[in-house]
């Protein structure tokens, strides 16, 4: 139990894994070195935007993002929106996705990966709103859902126009506040240096699942509208 320590693992933890034994125990500890792995992932891309803010050199951060743009078609999206601060975000994110992804199921299914949309900052100190938005793929049905079920759940269906995104592909520890910020500077600069327009507010994408990815693996794309 001596080696234990040496992870960092804390008291409590080392008495659990003590007295599991065999197979659970090892899982315990699969588990505790998960989020350990994860904390640090995310520790290193914090010090890495740090870093460049400290020193002034955004653009070096940034230039480790590769910029591309995608054209999207027109969605029929299931939307939930809410002010929100940045410490609220995550789970507030996952909480309404999900619920979104539940009610899609009576719409004819989820057709593409779910999105966030930022109509105004959020911040320590700005709270949006943000929009959670999931596309299902049939309308007559999401709208007979909205009105029977959804506006209990403040959920409204809308028509998110075909457009063309500019985006950054970014790893599960980097969607972490503040460091995500450095991506969305990354994709703004891009769009600067194109001669391109900003047509509507950025977004997240989430195209992968979010629990079973590991920290280093990629799942969330920020992204602008651009013409």
């Amino acid at each position: 139990m001596a080696l234990l320590r040496r992870l960092d693992m804390p008291l409590a933890r080392i008495a659990e894994v003590a007295h599991a034994g065999g197979d659970r125990a090892a899982g315990l500890l699969d588990a505790y070195w998960a989020d350990v792995e994860a904390r640090v992932a995310g520790q290193r891309t914090l010090a890495e935007y740090l870093r460049g803010r400290l020193t002034g050199r955004d653009s070096d951060v940034y230039g480790k993002f590769a910029v591309e743009t995608v054209d999207v078609p027109e969605q029929v999206v299931l939307s939930e929106s809410r002010h929100v601060l940045a410490d609220e975000l995550p789970t507030w994110i996952a909480a309404s996705l999900g619920r979104l992804e539940e009610a899609a199921r009576d719409c004819g299914g989820v057709a593409a990966a779910s999105f966030v949309v930022y109509h105004a900052d959020v911040s320590a100190e700005s709270d949006g709103p943000a929009e959670s938005c999931v596309p299902v793929a049939d309308e007559a049905a999401a709208r007979a859902w909205s009105e029977e079920r959804g506006r209990t759940r403040r959920t409204r269906v809308r028509v998110e126009p075909a457009g063309r995104l500019a985006y950054t592909r970014i790893t599960k520890a980097q969607v972490a506040f503040p460091q995500i910020l450095a991506a969305f500077g990354a994709v703004e600069e891009w769009i600067a240096a194109q001669g391109l327009t900003v047509t509507g507010p950025c977004r997240e994408v989430y195209f992968a699942d979010w629990e079973a990815a590991g920290p280093e693996d990629p799942v969330c794309d920020v992204a602008f509208p651009v013409r």
